[in-house]
């Protein structure tokens, strides 16, 4: 299947179209012969021209341009740290920043004190009056004759002037700018062009005082203010202080300080407490287990209870040596038995004095511990309180560091700009003075302007000597001369057709797809007839294909559609090319006018016949809408001196359309009159509208190619497939589809009248 939306690409494209008439004129060997012919006329008019022209400039007065150079470098000295402007590094700004210097030169204030400073405004060459001998003895003194008002005006006339006088150029990628000053004294050039060089550093450096002044007091004027708010903030933030109890060094509050301390202290009381315990509890497990109770580290330790112990170890040795000697009963051994009775407990005792001196000793490790725990619960809700209160004060205190940053900021700023008053920063200086000319610089030198002279009346006197050749042959050409006779043909007979190349009839060819844009066409206003009511099919409202080189895509595919139709044709006959389509007939008929203007612009006599009776689009477009003329010869009119077809401005001839009562035979019977006659180069039928009946099928047989004219707003290839179908075996004769992508015209309601 083939997709016609789709541009086609030939590698080897296809010649043979028909050259265009070569336009009248001149040719070189003539040309020449011409001038030649005239050289002596010729040489005496630049004599003539060049004489002229050294004489108006020896009338001239002259003038003398001082050039003054001055090197603008953006890049400004760096004196302190912080500049009043920032600077641009960038190659773009700089240039930007050298430009605009270039035209701060050319600024009233520079100028003006110029004026002031040369006296200007008395000078007769810049639109001043010296006033007389009067107000020269007056000057002398120090006083002017003028008012305030007269003074003032004639400094402006003199800025003015002053202004014409000057031109200010910058040099390509440097940062030097020329100031060029002309007079009519040589000496005055010069001095105006060093004037302007001195008042232009001048301004700038008191430009720069002015802004450094104005953000002095500007900032100063900003400190009292400044001042005023940091002490407001400091006030606020130490009652605020002194309310919530926010009392401390600098860093802690004694709050802070204080919940540290008792936490570090309940540490310790917890850890004393727990040694309490562990000591207590292994005096009772020792006491519990009835063991040595002289077994524990502090009765080990303590001097009294060894003591007790040594006298217990002696006691039970001399009870045993007693024991051995004496029987159970003796006095001396029972004796000795109570004595080890009483020191044993004697050392139970003095254990338990180390008991109840551990209990002791545990219970006051944690009376004390909660009374440091009580202690510190109060402390934390104490800073709970000030912790939330300690919000305000970030608050205060934050203000206050805002307050006290901004003021010193403003403060130090104050100062700087303060210094830079006196300080010139500006590196722009001047690097060549201006010298008195020796050379004029207007009017040139005599010897240009007799060159310049011979050669303008030279090519002046040549132009009229071709142009009125032009027109004497214009002259004769236009003369009105005898027709000659056609000559008749009596070779083959009327319904005899011509000899056609064969085509081949085992490829059907793509057709050429051809675009037709909004960029391709222009639009006028409708019903706008060229002079003489000659019609002119550019000015009927329509988008009609714009003229002019180069030639556009779409005018080269119906260059090469147009090709393709005269191959196909036979030999001295006009090709007739049918144009039909799909969608609004008003659609096709705008592409089928651009199809015939186009090929009227290449240089063809084209003949464009209404053949869709139906709408009868392009027969009321060029007649006028309801005027059907009757005719007795009807469609068979055609090349007879009854002639219905319409000539217009463009090359093209339109056949308007008569009615729908046997239409399709009158064409042929036109097509066929046209053809034979040879008047035309190509034929252009405006449709019939599908669907088709069999006689609009006899009237696509006649036709050398057909051109499908299909809007961009339907699908393409569905409409192509229709319009194949509809054709059948005259499929072959498709050479080209136009894609109509024109944007539709709104519809205006007009008068009767047409306008102009």
């Amino acid at each position: 299947m083939l997709s016609y939306d789709q541009p086609i690409n030939r590698s080897n494209p296809e010649t043979g179209q028909k050259p265009a008439p070569a336009p009248a004129g001149f040719s070189v060997l003539q040309l020449t012969r011409l001038l030649w012919q005239r050289k002596t006329a010729i040489a005496m008019a630049g004599l003539i021209c060049a004489c002229a022209a050294v004489g108006i400039g020896k009338s001239l007065t002259p003038k003398y341009l001082a050039t003054a150079q001055l090197y603008v470098d953006p890049r400004e000295l760096q004196l302190v740290d912080r500049e009043l402007t920032p600077r641009s590094q960038d190659v773009s700004g700089l240039a930007m920043v050298v430009e605009s210097q270039a035209r701060l030169i050319t600024s009233n204030n520079v100028l003006l004190q110029v004026v002031q400073d040369a006296h200007l405004d008395k000078d007769p060459e810049f639109g001043g009056n010296s006033g007389g001998v009067t107000a020269a003895l007056l000057g002398l003194f120090g006083l002017d004759a003028r008012s305030a008002g007269e003074a003032k005006v004639g400094q402006m006339a003199a800025l003015e002037a002053l202004n014409r006088h000057i031109s200010v150029k910058k040099t390509d990628r440097t940062f030097i700018v020329d100031i060029d000053v002309w007079s009519y004294d040589p000496a005055k050039a010069a001095m105006l062009a060093n004037a302007i060089s001195n008042a232009y550093l001048a301004e700038s450096r008191n430009s720069q005082a002015t802004a450094a002044r104005r953000a002095t007091t500007d900032l100063s004027g900003r400190l009292k203010e400044l001042q005023e708010r940091l002490r407001t903030a400091e006030n606020a933030l130490a009652v605020y202080k002194a309310q919530n109890n926010f009392v401390g060094t600098q860093d802690t509050l004694i709050s802070d300080q204080q919940l540290s301390a008792s936490n570090q202290r309940l540490a310790a009381a917890r850890a004393m407490t727990l040694d309490a315990q562990a000591k207590y509890d292994q005096i009772e497990a020792s006491r519990r287990a009835s063991t040595d109770a002289g077994a524990i580290p502090e009765a080990l330790q303590s001097p009294t209870i060894a003591n007790l112990r040594s006298q217990y170890a002696e006691a039970r040795k001399r009870y045993a040596e007693l024991a051995s000697e004496l029987g159970p009963l003796h006095p001396s051994l029972r004796q000795m038995e109570k004595q080890v009775e009483d020191l044993r407990r004697t050392v139970n005792e003095e254990v338990e004095r180390f008991a109840q001196s551990a209990k002791n000793d545990l219970t006051r490790a944690r009376d004390y511990e909660a009374s440091l725990n009580k202690s510190l619960e109060a402390q934390k809700r104490q800073s709970v309180q000030l912790s939330q209160a300690s919000v305000r004060l970030r608050e205060l205190e934050r203000d206050v560091e805002a307050s006290r940053d901004v003021y010193q900021s403003f403060l130090k700023r104050s100062r700087e700009t303060e210094e830079q008053e006196s300080l010139n920063t500006s590196s722009a200086r001047i690097i060549g003075e201006a010298s008195v000319p020796q050379r004029r610089a207007f009017p040139p030198a005599m010897s240009l302007l007799a060159i310049v002279g011979f050669v303008l009346g030279a090519l002046a006197a040549a132009t009229w000597f071709v142009a009125a050749d032009q027109l004497s042959f214009d002259t004769a050409e236009t003369s009105p001369k005898i027709p000659a006779l056609p000559e008749p043909k009596a070779e083959a007979p009327p319904s005899q057709p011509p000899e056609r190349q064969p085509a081949p009839a085992t490829l059907v060819e793509k057709p050429r797809i051809a675009r037709l844009l909004e960029s391709d066409v222009m639009r006028t206003l409708g019903g706008i007839l060229a002079i003489g009511g000659i019609p002119d099919v550019t000015r009927m409202g329509w988008p009609t294909v714009r003229a002019g080189f180069p030639l556009t895509t779409f005018l080269n595919a119906l260059r090469e559609m147009r090709e393709t139709l005269a191959k196909r044709s036979a030999a001295n006959v006009a090709p007739v090319l049918g144009v039909i389509g799909a969608g609004a007939s008003q659609d096709r008929t705008i592409a089928a006018l651009n199809v015939a203007l186009a090929a009227a612009r290449d240089g063809a006599n084209v003949l464009l016949i209404d053949a869709d009776p139906a709408t009868r689009t392009l027969s009321n477009k060029v007649a006028g809408p309801g005027k059907r003329e009757a005719s007795r010869l009807g469609w068979l009119s055609m090349g007879t001196r009854a002639s219905r077809a319409i000539k217009t401005a463009n090359g093209i001839s339109i056949l308007p359309s008569i009615g729908p009562a046997g239409t399709s035979n009158a064409i042929r019977k036109a097509i066929a009159q046209a053809r034979s006659a040879g008047g035309y180069d190509l034929v252009i039928f405006d449709g019939p509208a599908m669907p088709w009946s069999a006689d609009d099928r006899k009237l696509l047989d006649a036709a050398d190619g057909l051109a499908a004219i299909l809007p961009a707003s339907l699908d393409i290839n569905d409409c192509m497939e229709d319009i194949i179908a509809a054709l059948g075996g005259t499929e072959r004769k498709l050479i080209g589809v136009i894609l109509n992508e024109l944007h539709p015209a709104a519809k205006v309601s007009q008068r009767d009248k047409q306008y102009a």
